[in-house]
């Protein structure tokens, strides 16, 4: 009955009513784009960071991400990732070894990074630097000799394919060791510190010359579905292997950098649509307070035949209930098209943002698109609902405090 009657109230006003439930709808529409944008993005980020070689969780030896040293290995990589690849949810492991060297050629030097690889274990999907080859091919028929280069070193080091590198590091027991390569391949990620300062290496040739044994390495590399779900299957990895000398880091950990720009950046993010929310409240508010001391006269009439206070207080709020239902509706009808399409087309912002742009070492896609977890769509239709029925309850509480006879005289 109160709901009936609630409903009927509302269309008493109908552009008001219809004005309201469109900013609750509008409020929608805002906070899918902002939260849409910003999943798209941040998972962009992520997994392009993964693939740059730590992936979204590592097993790696204890103290190494702090303190990064070629001295400092794990032994049993195989079985790590054999362990990695029977937990649910993991895509690929990849055993590598990391480290810092100097690259020369006849002419030039410069320092860097190395990344030694299995091939075998390697695919276009978790390594960024297969995918961005732009010429040449992986380590095949080079007999452990060939590298793969960025542009911006090629460039640099007048390099090109069969053109020899030397690679000068520090081996197991901290003496200098160098090696010759030839140029097999060159890859170009588009972030310019990347092309001219990594290059990437055939592990087994990696291992004899830094004097490791067969199975060790410096961290294993693992690519899961959904990198939200990182720190619980880091867990679940760590208690299937030995975790003496070692840690099981997320991406969070490895690629701090990008953790802290994610969490800044999401913070201004819901922080604005917070704000977002508090008006569309404060108008829902304003309506449901204008329909209630209009009615004042009517409340006080349905009071003095036996309406109690409380039934007054739901009436009011009720109203307040269909009119988020409305605009949980409308928000839906209104943003499913710009999602869908959003998700699918996405705005190219090319012209807007400088080629090569990157984040904390990713490159930005200048193509923004949406995606929404299921998560934040709930939180949103919740969030949004939440604050129509927290507007209305002042409303509500006002038409149920007013003493029968005041609301009489009022006209």
């Amino acid at each position: 009955m109160l709901a009936k009657m609630a409903w009927r109230n509302l269309w008493r006003r109908k552009r008001r009513t219809l004005i309201t439930a469109l900013s609750v709808a509008f409020g929608i529409l805002l906070a899918v784009t902002f939260t849409a944008s910003g999943d798209y993005a941040y998972t962009n980020m992520i997994n392009s960071s993964a693939k740059m070689g730590f992936g979204h969780v590592t097993v790696e030896p204890a103290g190494y991400n702090d303190n990064p040293s070629l001295q400092k290995r794990i032994s049993d990589s195989s079985q790590i990732r054999a362990s990695a690849l029977a937990t649910p949810g993991v895509n690929e492991a990849m055993v590598r070894i990391n480290g810092m060297a100097m690259f020369a050629t006849a002419s030039k030097s410069v320092g860097g990074m190395f990344i030694a690889i299995d091939p075998k274990q390697e695919n276009l999907e978790a390594n960024i630097f297969i995918k961005s080859l732009i010429d040449g091919k992986l380590f095949e028929g080079t007999d452990g000799k060939g590298v793969l280069v960025g542009q911006k070193m090629m460039e640099k080091l007048h390099l090109g394919i069969g053109k020899k590198l030397v690679y000068t590091t520090t081996d197991v027991d901290g003496e200098i060791v160098s090696e010759m390569a030839r140029v097999t391949g060159i890859f170009k990620t588009g972030v310019s510190e990347v092309d001219r300062s990594v290059i990437i290496l055939p592990i087994d040739k990696v291992r004899k010359m830094l004097r490791y044994d067969p199975d060790d390495a410096t961290l294993v590399s693992i690519m899961i579905d959904d990198q939200r779900h990182a720190p619980e299957l880091a867990k679940i990895i760590e208690k299937t292997i030995d975790g003496s000398g070692r840690e099981t880091l997320t991406w969070g950990d490895t690629q701090a950098d990008i953790a802290g720009i994610i969490a800044v950046d999401s913070s201004i993010n819901y922080s604005f649509q917070f704000l977002v929310g508090l008006m569309i409240a404060a108008g829902i508010l304003n309506t449901i307070l204008m329909s209630v001391l209009e009615r004042k006269h009517e409340f006080g009439v349905m009071m003095a035949i036996g309406m109690s206070a409380g039934r007054l207080f739901s009436l009011v709020l009720m109203e307040s209930v269909w009119l988020g239902i409305m605009g949980l509706i409308l928000g839906v009808i209104i943003t499913t098209p710009w999602f869908w399409y959003m998700a699918n087309f996405g705005i190219d912002l090319s012209s807007l943002i400088e080629e090569g742009a990157d984040i904390g070492g990713v490159l930005v896609d200048p193509v923004m698109k949406f995606r929404l977890y299921k998560e934040s769509a709930f939180w949103i239709l919740t969030g949004v609902f939440s604050l129509t029925m927290v507007a209305g309850l002042y409303p509500a509480w006002r038409a149920g405090r007013a003493p029968p006879v005041d609301s009489l005289k009022s006209v």
